[in-house]
């Protein structure tokens, strides 16, 4: 059974920067893709960042040049490094990952950006 763990969400101050890690017990290999949405009250889920097996990354326009995601191979981990975080950022951010047309998702983790 795939399980997704995200840890490092909290409250910080605008234009500070935060670290989402994904943990994952299966190989990490075995993703087609994995991926980090948010949802803040109120307010459609949202695809924030996405990273193929091959290492091809795509990003909201909302984020792009602020986050970035990446995979750490060896410690089975999804990361997404958050930089120049505003207010709008607040949200539950959820890791993803899918195995052909199945997706699993984690329990979420909080971010909360004051102003």
């Amino acid at each position: 059974q795939v399980q997704l763990v995200e840890s490092g969400g909290g409250l910080v101050q605008a234009g500070g920067s935060l670290r989402l890690s994904c943990a994952t017990s299966t190989n990490i290999f075995i993703f087609n893709a994995m991926a980090w949405h948010r949802q803040a009250p109120g307010k459609q889920r949202e695809l924030v960042a996405a990273i193929s097996s091959g290492g091809t990354t795509n990003y909201s326009d909302s984020v792009k040049g602020r986050f970035t995601i990446s995979r750490d191979n060896a410690k089975n981990t999804l990361v997404l490094q958050m930089d120049s975080l505003k207010p709008d950022d607040t949200a539950a951010y959820y890791c993803t990952a899918r195995i052909a047309r199945t997706n699993y998702w984690g329990q979420g983790t909080q971010v909360t950006v004051s102003s």
